[in-house]
């Protein structure tokens, strides 16, 4: 026996989405948010690019590596105390950041919030897919996408806002209050929904999958820094695809796979998947690296640069809640390549930032960008969604949120490692003739550059400036570029492979 759709009041299922749309944006504001901080905790706690890199990934690593898992665990025990559980984590490892001064401490409770997010994220999609019926659970969903994407400058906002007035641990106290919000209205209106008839754990699966994701995530990000030759570098990569190819086969084999490697030949399942990978891998290496662009060479401050990013949230959200719609009535194949190739035209404008900020083209890349996001998002999600029968929702949300925090966690870490990689390449002349240890530190952080009396080093000093500004402006260049080299072949992908209009799996 299958459970049927949940029956709840339309003045309830409102309530419900405030709830879900308050625990969502905890989780990525969790991620956006951090990123207006990088500069300030580079600069307190002297933490190299490498190290706010994992600051940042060591949170979206663990994330993604348990998402799969934790939708199974939502439909086995109920989706109610699942996201509970992942709120109270989350909170409470929130609430320890306070008082941390360590890049490698910070590291260590990044990846513990990972772990309460990943019970959250899937959790609030299944709970829109049971609680809505079928004619309003689309426009729901759009919410839930305008708040995945809006929610991060709205986060980032949040986020600028308090570090103009306090330390960049105060970002804390954000994510701390929306966990807080998120535990009370879940004990108040969120239902008891537990599957009746759940599939067993896959415990082998979820280890597979999490040491898969993390190794070949640490590979990829420590390759910008120790080079791509390394042995641990090497060991992470080849390691990370060695497991996750044998998740692949051991899912083929189990009777009750937490992931079945099958319902990706679904065309709408497997294109709306690729999708939102490649949206998020584009979109949250751009926020890591716009932040960081806007304070270090535009010289804004954390507020200043969050403001700059308002334009994308006010076209996304409403376009997202349009974007079912525009699927319905156009075909989900149109409306998806159309949004890929605006996020491509986005990228491409951003490639053309230089050492001196200019509005006129930052913006025009944002809202260029913001449309791509918006008619990607909501499409692809109700095609993942749609495509799985009610009792497997909690992983076919699994899956929605695994494409979009695998797709983040590669996009800093791919682009990141870009960033890093040409910065230190761009320096090799500009640090000659300076000690050893002042080049070799030059080259990890254009923070320690910015901080230096540089006076003291005369002309190579003050050459030495321009070039790290310079160099880290090309380098930004070459991210965007192979940002929109990524986001153009998905579009070609999903043109090739996405059903049509009519088409019915």
């Amino acid at each position: 026996m299958k459970n049927s759709l949940i029956v709840v009041s339309p003045k309830r299922r409102i309530l419900i989405l405030i709830v879900v749309a308050l625990s969502l944006l905890a989780v990525v504001s969790a991620v956006s948010g951090l990123n207006v901080a990088l500069p300030s905790i580079a600069r307190d706690t002297g933490a190299t690019q490498s190290q706010l890199q994992w600051i940042v990934d060591a949170y979206t690593t663990v994330f993604a590596g348990l998402l799969l898992v934790s939708g199974a665990i939502g439909d086995r025990f109920g989706r109610k105390w699942i996201l509970l559980v992942g709120l109270i984590i989350f909170g409470s490892a929130s609430a320890v950041a306070f008082g941390t001064t360590s890049p490698v401490s910070l590291i260590a409770i990044r990846a513990v919030m990972g772990l309460g997010a990943a019970f959250i994220m899937p959790t609030t999609l299944s709970i829109i897919s049971t609680s809505f019926p079928p004619e309003e659970r689309g426009q729901a969903i759009g919410v839930w996408v305008g708040i995945a994407g809006g929610g991060a400058v709205l986060g980032m906002l949040a986020s600028g806002v308090l570090l103009q007035y306090y330390t960049w641990s105060s970002f804390f106290g954000l994510n701390v209050g929306l966990a807080a919000l998120g535990v009370i209205g879940t004990l108040a209106v969120i239902p008891h929904m537990p599957e009746l008839h759940p599939p067993k754990l896959d415990v082998l699966g979820a280890l597979l999958s999490l040491v898969g994701v993390s190794a070949l995530i640490f590979g990829i990000i420590e390759g910008g820094d120790r080079g791509w030759t390394d042995v641990y570098v090497l060991s992470g990569i080849i390691g990370g695809l060695l497991a996750l190819t044998l998740f692949v086969f051991w899912e083929l084999r189990i009777k009750e796979p937490m992931l079945d490697p099958r319902l990706f030949i679904l065309r709408g399942f497997g294109t709306g998947s690729l999708s939102i990978t490649m949206q998020f891998f584009a979109s949250f290496g751009f926020f890591y690296i716009a932040l960081q662009y806007l304070q270090y060479i535009a010289g804004f401050s954390a507020l200043h640069a969050a403001v700059t990013l308002l334009p994308l949230p006010i076209v996304l959200i409403p376009l997202a809640r349009r974007a079912p719609a525009l699927a319905k009535r156009f075909g989900t194949k149109r409306i998806v390549t159309i949004g890929l190739i605006f996020s491509t035209a986005g990228l491409l404008v951003f490639s053309r930032i230089g050492v001196d900020f200019s509005y006129a083209v930052f913006i025009l890349g944002l809202v260029f960008f913001a449309i791509g996001m918006a008619l990607v998002g909501t499409p692809s999600t109700t095609a993942i969604t749609s495509s799985l029968p009610h009792e497997k929702q909690g992983v076919a949300s699994a899956v929605n949120d695994v494409s979009r925090e695998f797709g983040s966690a590669l996009g800093i870490a791919i682009l990141g490692s870009v960033l890093n990689d040409q910065y230190k390449n761009g320096l090799v002349e500009a640090v000659k003739g300076l000690p050893q240890v002042v080049g070799d530190s030059a080259q990890k952080s254009i923070v320690y550059v910015q901080q230096l009396p540089l006076q003291k080093f005369g002309a190579a000093g003050e050459n030495l400036l321009k070039a790290a500004n310079q160099s880290f402006v090309d380098a930004a260049r070459s991210a965007f570029e192979v940002a929109a080299v990524v986001t153009i072949l998905a579009a070609i992908y999903v043109v090739v492979r996405a059903p049509g209009k009519d088409h019915v799996e």
